[in-house]
């Protein structure tokens, strides 16, 4: 059968709004591109008018702009339909996208939210108090090893008044300690005598004695 009909082409993929949005905007572009050549024409003609004399010369080049500016509206119509085309499409094509994520998103939380479930199902709300509770009685037990291995053991009892007569003595000892009369004797000792020392020195009788207490003898 397929000898005697024939098969039949393969069928391409379906148009998708992106491809249909680059066409028409091909196209308009193609368009803006005519429209620029006749503004270059009409721009010749008008200059041409303007340097001619009333006569079927100007009338000639005169329907020749009229021509040109008739091509250049419809271009333009055809580029403003185009424009309004691709506008249309790329707002289709924006809700579809934003139609997608919505789908997308929606999707994500639902595996969240069950992801979600199964994490809470696997915490006991009771498992984690009694918890809570076996750490507080932990902890009173910690506390009462540490009361018990503080205690003191064979400590002497002390009588309070002897306590207190032994502090008053403390007392007496430390103003001891603290008398600073011996600076008042410190304080009359002789100034020590400034300047140097001279080396020349006498005896009783006025001789000039050495640093040995001997005479001295003049120099000749």
């Amino acid at each position: 059968m397929n000898r005697l009909f024939g098969q039949g082409k393969p069928k391409g993929p379906p148009p998708n709004l992106t491809d249909c949005i680059g066409n028409v905007d091909g196209r308009a572009e193609s368009i803006d591109k005519k429209i620029s050549r006749l503004d270059t024409e009409l721009v010749k003609y008008k200059d041409q008018m303007k340097k001619m004399r009333e006569g079927p010369s100007k009338n000639m080049v005169k329907q020749k702009a009229l021509r040109v500016l008739k091509q250049k509206r419809m271009y333009e119509q055809q580029r403003d339909n185009l424009t309004q085309q691709s506008f249309n499409m790329e707002q289709a094509n924006y809700t579809i996208q934003s139609l997608k994520d919505t789908k997308t998103t929606v999707e994500a939380m639902k595996i969240g939210a069950k992801e979600m479930k199964k994490a809470y199902k696997q915490v006991k709300i009771d498992q984690i108090e009694d918890l809570q509770d076996q750490l507080e009685d932990m902890m009173e037990d910690a506390n009462e090893v540490q009361e018990a291995l503080s205690r003191s053991y064979g400590t002497p009892e002390i009588d309070e008044d002897d306590l207190e007569a032994e502090l008053d003595a403390l007392g007496d000892e430390l103003l001891l300690d603290e008398d600073t009369s011996y600076l008042d004797d410190a304080s009359s000792v002789p100034a020590i005598p400034e300047g140097v020392p001279s080396d020349t020195k006498t005896n009783r009788e006025g001789v000039l004695v050495d640093e040995f207490g001997l005479p001295q003898i003049p120099a000749t």
